[in-house]
Protein backbone atom coordinates (compact mmCIF):
# COMPACT_ATOMS: atom_id res chain seq x y z
CA UNK A 1 0.00 0.00 0.00
CA UNK A 2 0.75 3.68 -0.67
CA UNK A 3 0.00 6.50 0.53
CA UNK A 4 -1.38 6.19 4.09
CA UNK A 5 -5.75 7.58 3.33
CA UNK A 6 -5.28 6.61 -0.47
CA UNK A 7 -7.36 4.13 -2.15
CA UNK A 8 -5.15 1.40 -3.79
CA UNK A 9 -6.67 1.16 -6.56
CA UNK A 10 15.23 38.49 -16.28
CA UNK A 11 18.56 36.49 -16.97
CA UNK A 12 22.02 37.38 -18.37
CA UNK A 13 21.15 34.67 -21.29
CA UNK A 14 24.49 34.48 -23.08
CA UNK A 15 26.53 32.69 -20.68
CA UNK A 16 23.58 30.17 -19.65
CA UNK A 17 22.87 29.65 -23.39
CA UNK A 18 26.24 29.18 -24.75
CA UNK A 19 26.73 26.57 -21.50
CA UNK A 20 23.59 24.78 -22.42
CA UNK A 21 24.28 24.38 -25.95
CA UNK A 22 27.39 22.56 -25.03
CA UNK A 23 25.05 20.14 -23.09
CA UNK A 24 21.93 20.09 -25.52
CA UNK A 25 21.47 16.74 -26.93
CA UNK A 26 17.42 16.39 -26.46
CA UNK A 27 14.58 16.26 -29.00
CA UNK A 28 14.54 18.60 -31.61
CA UNK A 29 11.84 21.13 -30.78
CA UNK A 30 10.36 23.72 -33.16
CA UNK A 31 12.04 26.84 -33.18
CA UNK A 32 9.05 28.82 -33.93
CA UNK A 33 7.16 27.52 -30.52
CA UNK A 34 7.89 29.94 -28.02
CA UNK A 35 7.76 29.55 -23.87
CA UNK A 36 8.73 31.30 -20.62
CA UNK A 37 11.79 31.47 -19.05
CA UNK A 38 11.43 32.78 -16.31
CA UNK A 39 10.12 36.50 -17.08
CA UNK A 40 11.78 36.04 -20.64
CA UNK A 41 9.47 34.60 -24.20
CA UNK A 42 12.04 32.69 -25.20
CA UNK A 43 11.66 29.26 -27.88
CA UNK A 44 11.19 26.36 -26.64
CA UNK A 45 13.99 24.96 -27.92
CA UNK A 46 16.68 27.77 -26.05
CA UNK A 47 14.38 27.16 -23.17
CA UNK A 48 15.90 23.56 -22.80
CA UNK A 49 19.22 24.66 -23.40
CA UNK A 50 19.10 27.74 -20.62
CA UNK A 51 17.47 25.62 -18.48
CA UNK A 52 20.56 22.64 -19.17
CA UNK A 53 22.93 25.84 -18.26
CA UNK A 54 21.51 26.94 -15.01
CA UNK A 55 21.20 23.62 -13.50
CA UNK A 56 24.88 22.79 -14.60
CA UNK A 57 26.18 26.28 -13.41
CA UNK A 58 24.53 25.27 -9.34
CA UNK A 59 24.69 21.20 -9.42
CA UNK A 60 27.87 21.20 -6.99
CA UNK A 61 25.78 23.80 -5.48
CA UNK A 62 22.15 22.23 -5.15
CA UNK A 63 21.59 21.93 -1.65
CA UNK A 64 22.72 25.13 -0.76
CA UNK A 65 20.90 27.00 -3.38
CA UNK A 66 17.58 25.00 -2.16
CA UNK A 67 18.74 26.25 1.87
CA UNK A 68 19.18 29.80 0.16
CA UNK A 69 15.48 29.39 -1.76
CA UNK A 70 13.68 28.56 1.32
CA UNK A 71 15.96 29.31 4.35
CA UNK A 72 16.91 25.56 5.09
CA UNK A 73 12.82 24.51 5.28
CA UNK A 74 13.13 22.34 1.94
CA UNK A 75 14.93 19.62 4.12
CA UNK A 76 11.61 19.49 6.11
CA UNK A 77 9.44 19.65 3.53
CA UNK A 78 11.56 16.87 1.67
CA UNK A 79 11.29 14.52 5.07
CA UNK A 80 7.50 15.35 4.93
CA UNK A 81 6.90 14.56 1.31
CA UNK A 82 8.53 10.96 1.70
CA UNK A 83 6.64 10.12 5.26
CA UNK A 84 3.40 11.24 3.18
CA UNK A 85 4.00 9.04 0.73
CA UNK A 86 5.12 5.52 3.05
CA UNK A 87 5.95 3.88 -0.03
CA UNK A 88 8.06 0.09 0.36
CA UNK A 89 7.37 -3.29 0.16
CA UNK A 90 4.88 -4.05 3.05
CA UNK A 91 6.27 -7.64 5.25
CA UNK A 92 4.58 -10.45 3.82
CA UNK A 93 4.20 -9.70 0.39
CA UNK A 94 7.24 -10.57 -2.18
CA UNK A 95 6.42 -8.17 -5.01
CA UNK A 96 9.54 -5.09 -4.77
CA UNK A 97 8.37 -1.44 -5.51
CA UNK A 98 9.80 0.20 -8.73
CA UNK A 99 10.96 3.66 -8.20
CA UNK A 100 11.34 6.57 -10.67
CA UNK A 101 12.45 10.10 -9.38
CA UNK A 102 12.75 12.25 -12.08
CA UNK A 103 14.60 15.43 -12.04
CA UNK A 104 16.59 13.85 -9.23
CA UNK A 105 19.93 14.04 -10.08
CA UNK A 106 21.60 14.89 -6.52
CA UNK A 107 19.22 11.84 -5.25
CA UNK A 108 18.24 13.34 -1.73
CA UNK A 109 14.68 12.24 -2.68
CA UNK A 110 15.60 8.91 -3.90
CA UNK A 111 18.13 7.59 -1.22
CA UNK A 112 14.98 9.03 0.95
CA UNK A 113 12.22 7.16 -0.33
CA UNK A 114 14.61 3.85 -0.18
CA UNK A 115 15.91 4.60 3.54
CA UNK A 116 11.92 4.45 4.62
CA UNK A 117 11.36 1.48 3.01
CA UNK A 118 14.42 -0.38 4.32
CA UNK A 119 13.39 1.32 7.74
CA UNK A 120 9.93 1.28 8.45
CA UNK A 121 9.19 -2.20 5.88
CA UNK A 122 12.74 -3.67 5.99
CA UNK A 123 12.49 -3.16 2.17
CA UNK A 124 15.43 -4.15 0.71
CA UNK A 125 14.37 -5.33 -2.81
CA UNK A 126 12.72 -2.25 -4.31
CA UNK A 127 14.26 -0.54 -6.89
CA UNK A 128 14.99 2.90 -7.64
CA UNK A 129 15.42 4.99 -11.02
CA UNK A 130 16.64 8.72 -10.93
CA UNK A 131 15.95 10.38 -13.95
CA UNK A 132 17.62 13.58 -14.50
CA UNK A 133 18.29 15.36 -18.67
CA UNK A 134 21.23 17.15 -17.22
CA UNK A 135 24.62 14.95 -17.03
CA UNK A 136 26.31 17.20 -14.50
CA UNK A 137 23.09 17.09 -12.11
CA UNK A 138 23.78 12.98 -12.94
CA UNK A 139 26.77 13.20 -11.86
CA UNK A 140 26.77 14.47 -8.42
CA UNK A 141 23.98 12.36 -7.63
CA UNK A 142 26.12 9.36 -8.53
CA UNK A 143 28.72 10.75 -6.44
CA UNK A 144 26.64 11.15 -3.40
CA UNK A 145 25.67 7.88 -3.61
CA UNK A 146 29.29 6.33 -3.53
CA UNK A 147 30.37 8.94 -0.69
CA UNK A 148 27.01 9.50 1.08
CA UNK A 149 24.49 7.09 0.68
CA UNK A 150 24.57 2.95 2.20
CA UNK A 151 23.57 2.17 -1.74
CA UNK A 152 27.07 2.61 -3.25
CA UNK A 153 27.38 0.79 -6.30
CA UNK A 154 23.94 -1.15 -5.59
CA UNK A 155 22.18 -2.87 -8.65
CA UNK A 156 18.80 -1.24 -6.88
CA UNK A 157 19.51 1.94 -8.04
CA UNK A 158 20.69 3.66 -11.59
CA UNK A 159 20.76 6.98 -12.92
CA UNK A 160 19.61 7.67 -15.86
CA UNK A 161 20.16 10.72 -18.73
CA UNK A 162 16.02 11.04 -19.56
CA UNK A 163 14.22 14.57 -20.81
CA UNK A 164 11.41 14.15 -18.25
CA UNK A 165 8.57 15.20 -20.58
CA UNK A 166 9.53 12.36 -22.86
CA UNK A 167 11.04 9.53 -20.81
CA UNK A 168 11.71 7.30 -23.81
CA UNK A 169 14.01 4.89 -22.09
CA UNK A 170 10.99 3.90 -19.86
CA UNK A 171 8.55 1.37 -20.75
CA UNK A 172 5.04 1.76 -20.20
CA UNK A 173 3.10 0.56 -17.12
CA UNK A 174 6.19 -0.02 -15.53
CA UNK A 175 6.39 2.29 -12.48
CA UNK A 176 5.12 2.12 -8.97
CA UNK A 177 5.89 5.70 -7.77
CA UNK A 178 6.86 8.33 -9.83
CA UNK A 179 8.43 11.38 -7.73
CA UNK A 180 9.51 14.47 -8.74
CA UNK A 181 10.92 17.44 -6.43
CA UNK A 182 11.45 21.08 -7.23
CA UNK A 183 11.68 20.23 -10.99
CA UNK A 184 8.64 20.27 -12.67
CA UNK A 185 8.11 24.15 -13.26
CA UNK A 186 12.14 24.04 -15.19
CA UNK A 187 10.01 21.72 -17.61
CA UNK A 188 9.30 23.59 -21.34
CA UNK A 189 5.51 21.53 -21.69
CA UNK A 190 4.36 20.30 -18.15
CA UNK A 191 1.22 18.92 -19.40
CA UNK A 192 3.92 16.82 -21.32
CA UNK A 193 5.74 15.72 -18.60
CA UNK A 194 2.22 14.90 -16.88
CA UNK A 195 0.89 12.55 -19.67
CA UNK A 196 4.40 10.77 -19.70
CA UNK A 197 4.00 10.25 -15.83
CA UNK A 198 0.96 8.96 -16.43
CA UNK A 199 2.42 6.24 -19.08
CA UNK A 200 4.70 5.13 -17.83
CA UNK A 201 2.99 4.16 -14.16
CA UNK A 202 1.19 0.94 -13.67
CA UNK A 203 -2.13 0.97 -12.74
CA UNK A 204 -2.58 1.69 -9.15
CA UNK A 205 1.05 3.89 -9.31
CA UNK A 206 0.87 6.81 -7.46
CA UNK A 207 2.47 10.30 -8.76
CA UNK A 208 3.80 12.73 -6.42
CA UNK A 209 5.35 16.37 -6.89
CA UNK A 210 6.70 18.73 -4.64
CA UNK A 211 7.19 21.88 -5.78
CA UNK A 212 7.71 26.06 -4.82
CA UNK A 213 4.30 27.38 -5.20
CA UNK A 214 2.01 30.49 -4.57
CA UNK A 215 1.36 31.46 -0.66
CA UNK A 216 -2.28 33.01 -0.18
CA UNK A 217 -1.64 35.32 2.38
CA UNK A 218 -1.12 38.81 1.64
CA UNK A 219 0.91 39.33 4.37
CA UNK A 220 2.69 36.60 4.09
CA UNK A 221 3.27 36.98 0.61
CA UNK A 222 4.32 40.55 0.29
CA UNK A 223 7.47 38.86 2.79
CA UNK A 224 8.14 36.22 0.64
CA UNK A 225 8.19 37.93 -2.56
CA UNK A 226 10.48 41.00 -1.03
CA UNK A 227 12.88 38.00 0.13
CA UNK A 228 12.67 36.44 -3.19
CA UNK A 229 13.07 39.14 -5.61
CA UNK A 230 15.72 41.37 -3.43
CA UNK A 231 17.69 38.75 -1.23
CA UNK A 232 17.36 35.51 -3.30
CA UNK A 233 19.94 36.56 -6.58
CA UNK A 234 21.98 38.86 -3.90
CA UNK A 235 22.53 35.95 -1.58
CA UNK A 236 23.35 33.60 -4.72
CA UNK A 237 25.72 36.59 -6.03
CA UNK A 238 27.70 36.72 -2.75
CA UNK A 239 27.43 32.81 -1.41
CA UNK A 240 27.09 31.04 -4.98
CA UNK A 241 28.93 33.66 -7.85
CA UNK A 242 26.08 33.20 -9.32
CA UNK A 243 23.11 35.75 -9.37
CA UNK A 244 21.60 34.83 -12.94
CA UNK A 245 20.73 31.59 -11.75
CA UNK A 246 19.27 32.81 -8.96
CA UNK A 247 16.89 35.21 -10.57
CA UNK A 248 15.69 32.63 -12.97
CA UNK A 249 14.70 30.58 -10.18
CA UNK A 250 12.57 33.00 -8.56
CA UNK A 251 11.04 34.09 -11.62
CA UNK A 252 10.40 30.26 -12.44
CA UNK A 253 7.95 29.94 -9.36
CA UNK A 254 5.85 33.04 -10.27
CA UNK A 255 5.55 31.34 -13.82
CA UNK A 256 4.48 28.33 -12.27
CA UNK A 257 1.16 27.09 -11.98
CA UNK A 258 -1.27 28.21 -8.73
CA UNK A 259 -2.33 25.11 -6.66
CA UNK A 260 -5.91 24.56 -8.23
CA UNK A 261 -4.43 25.11 -12.04
CA UNK A 262 -1.65 22.35 -11.54
CA UNK A 263 -4.31 19.93 -9.68
CA UNK A 264 -6.48 20.24 -12.52
CA UNK A 265 -3.04 19.51 -15.29
CA UNK A 266 -2.91 16.29 -12.92
CA UNK A 267 -6.40 15.49 -13.44
CA UNK A 268 -6.30 16.35 -17.30
CA UNK A 269 -3.27 13.45 -17.66
CA UNK A 270 -5.71 11.24 -16.33
CA UNK A 271 -5.07 10.68 -13.00
CA UNK A 272 -7.96 10.27 -10.07
CA UNK A 273 -6.80 13.59 -7.92
CA UNK A 274 -8.00 12.43 -3.95
CA UNK A 275 -9.46 15.60 -2.41
CA UNK A 276 -8.34 19.39 -3.47
CA UNK A 277 -5.37 17.16 -4.87
CA UNK A 278 -2.47 19.00 -3.12
CA UNK A 279 -1.36 20.13 0.66
CA UNK A 280 0.18 23.53 0.91
CA UNK A 281 3.35 23.62 3.41
CA UNK A 282 4.61 26.74 5.14
CA UNK A 283 1.64 29.03 3.63
CA UNK A 284 1.97 27.58 0.26
CA UNK A 285 5.48 28.36 -0.46
CA UNK A 286 5.41 25.11 -1.72
CA UNK A 287 2.98 22.32 -2.12
CA UNK A 288 2.73 18.86 -2.35
CA UNK A 289 0.34 17.12 -4.96
CA UNK A 290 -0.92 13.92 -5.66
CA UNK A 291 -2.41 11.63 -8.31
CA UNK A 292 -3.42 8.06 -8.83
CA UNK A 293 -3.39 5.90 -12.01
CA UNK A 294 -6.80 4.11 -11.77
Amino acid sequence: MILNGLTRTTIKGSLLLNRGLRLYSGTVKDSSETTHFGYQTVSTREKENLVRGVFSSVASNYDLMNDIMSMGVHRLWKTHFINKLDAGMRPGTDRPLAFLDVAGGTGDIAFGLLDHAKHKFQDTQSTMTVADINPDMLMEGERRCVAQSSYGRSPRIQFLEQNGETLDKIEDNTKDVYTIAFGIRNFTDIQAGLNTAYRVLKPGGVFACLEFSHVDNSLVDTVYQTYSFSLLPLMGQLVANDRDSYQYLVESIRKFPKQEEFAGMVRKAGFYVPGKGYEDLTFGVAAIHIGVKL
